[in-house]
This record gives structure tokens, C-alpha cells and sequence, in this order.
């Protein structure tokens, strides 16, 4: 019986996508709305409630928000209704302690995709 490589298949890193999605070069024409740190690679943005978010992709946010005097962290996709930009159902939201212990688990996260890639 021959072997499998059932590794072989594996979701494609943002940036090895080629899809024909919508998150082109259109979405770098939009208006630029207050950043930070031009040397960075991610820009800091405002919503309209002034809550900081930084674009993942086109439809994907990570939000910085207060809720009941807590800090949170919400990557969350998005969706377009009449011509606004509103929260979907898929997405976490991390309080400060989980969105901590996920920032030092980054290296050993990153070894793993790494040998995995």
C-alpha cells in the first residue's frame, strides 16, 4: 500500500493567497485615517465610536475596545451593509490577561508554523 501525505494540504498564509477575493489593491485607495509610526507595517485607524482597530485583511479587524471599564481585544470579521462596515458573528474577543498569555506564546506558535511550513 503506498504512503499518504496527509500533511501536504495546508491553508495558504496571507501571504502566499492569490485569491480572487476582493482584498486587493482597491482597499489601499481608501481614504488614510489617523496612523501611527510611518515605518510600521500596520496602520492605527478610528472607528466612527473612536475605538482603535488595525485591518487584517479587507474585511478582517483587530479592534481595541472598553466594555464595562474592561480592555478588550476583538478580531472579528466584517461585513459591508449599505456601504458600512459592521461586525459579523465570527471572531473572538481576548481581555487583556488572554491577548498577554497569546503574545508569549507567539514564539513557540511561530517554531511550529514554521516547521510545519
Amino acid at each position: 500500500m503506498g504512503k499518504h501525505k496527509k500533511q501536504e494540504k495546508r491553508p495558504k498564509s496571507d501571504s502566499e493567497s492569490d485569491s480572487d477575493s476582493d482584498s486587493g489593491p482597491d482597499d489601499r485607495n481608501q481614504p488614510a485615517k489617523k496612523s501611527k509610526g510611518e515605518g510600521s507595517a500596520s496602520k492605527r485607524l478610528k472607528t466612527d465610536k473612536g475605538e482603535t482597530y488595525f485591518e487584517l485583511e479587507r474585511n478582517r479587524r483587530v479592534t481595541i475596545r472598553e466594555f464595562k471599564n474592561k480592555l478588550f481585544i476583538d478580531i472579528r470579521e466584517f461585513y459591508e451593509k449599505d456601504g458600512e462596515y459592521l461586525p459579523g458573528k465570527k471572531g473572538i474577543s481576548l481581555s487583556a490577561i488572554q491577548w498577554n498569555k497569546l503574545k508569549s506564546m507567539v514564539p513557540d506558535i511561530d517554531e511550529v508554523v514554521q516547521e510545519m511550513s
